[in-house]
């Protein structure tokens, strides 16, 4: 294992000394801070280890006395970031852990995560994706520990925009979304087959919008708060279909055989029909 002089001249053999350019033994800084490595007149420059007295570490390169170039910082904490430097901000590639295991690696800006990167998390999650000062924002696919993911756009570290959204029992939504709720249009399957495709409103069915039971059976017409309400029909298997009103999730009012909205006895013909309970839908 090289030890701490070893490693300095191997770093120097990178970034050679000039008639300019000098190493100096550890100086004594302001508020305990100690650098150890070369200067350029009066200021830090070239490749160097610096110590504060909290125990924070930066060992790398430096450019009027900032760190400049490659270099790691290692936090109080524990938390290491391993990357490009500029005035001493992240800046570029880099890969930051945290000593609780989560880690990102990926492109940064004036010290934040900005552009294309993956970060992983302790629990297994995992996102890769476009950042924006240290946000999720743009195209990026999110892998949560159970398995469900999202494929889609980001806004501020929300869903927002189009999104695929696969749960690990089987259902999948595939449209629109706005902070973190699907809102828009979509369709979202469930694993016995059934499936919605229409308008939402904040994780509700609402607006005009197709339900296909499992058995093949259809409503299609308009909804409000997740239950069907105003205008639809019924669709059966064997062709009947069934115009009427809806309210709160149940038909009030159907067709007759001349077309005219009726009150009563909105059900289906028994001869065709085994299970005329259609209405709410969960």
């Amino acid at each position: 294992m090289q030890n701490h002089q070893e490693y300095l001249q191997i770093q120097e053999n990178y970034i050679n000394l000039t008639p300019q350019r000098q190493k100096k033994e550890p100086i004594n800084l302001q508020n305990g801070i100690v650098y150890e490595g070369q200067w350029l007149g009066n200021k830090k420059d070239g490749f160097g280890i610096q110590t504060w007295l909290d125990g924070a570490k930066y060992e790398g390169e430096w450019k009027n006395n900032r760190a400049c170039g490659k270099g790691t910082f290692y936090h109080a904490n524990g938390d290491i970031f391993e990357g490009n430097w500029q005035d001493d901000k992240a800046q570029g590639y880099g890969t930051f852990t945290r000593v609780n295991g989560s880690k990102y690696s990926g492109y940064w800006s004036n010290d934040m995560q900005n552009g294309y990167g993956v970060e992983q998390w302790q629990d297994g999650s995992k996102y890769q994706g476009y950042y924006k000062d240290s946000k999720k924002n743009g195209q990026g696919t999110y892998i949560w520990a159970d398995g469900s993911s999202y494929d889609g756009s980001w806004v501020e570290n929300q869903l927002d925009g189009y999104g695929i959204y696969k749960w690990n029992d089987g259902r999948r939504y595939e449209g629109f979304w706005k902070n973190n709720y699907i809102h828009g249009k979509g369709k979202y399957t469930w694993q016995d087959g059934r499936y919605y495709e229409g308008d939402y409103f904040e994780d509700k069915k609402q607006g005009f919008g197709i339900y296909r039971w499992a058995d093949g059976k259809i409503y299609e017409g308009e909804w409000f708060d997740g239950k069907q309400h105003g205008k639809g029909k019924y669709i059966y298997t064997f062709g009947e279909i069934k115009n009427g009103i809806f309210q709160n999730g149940k038909m009030v009012q159907c067709d007759d055989e001349n077309n005219n909205l009726r009150n009563t006895n909105c059900n289906v013909s028994e001869k065709n029909n085994n299970n005329s309970n259609y209405g709410y839908i969960n």
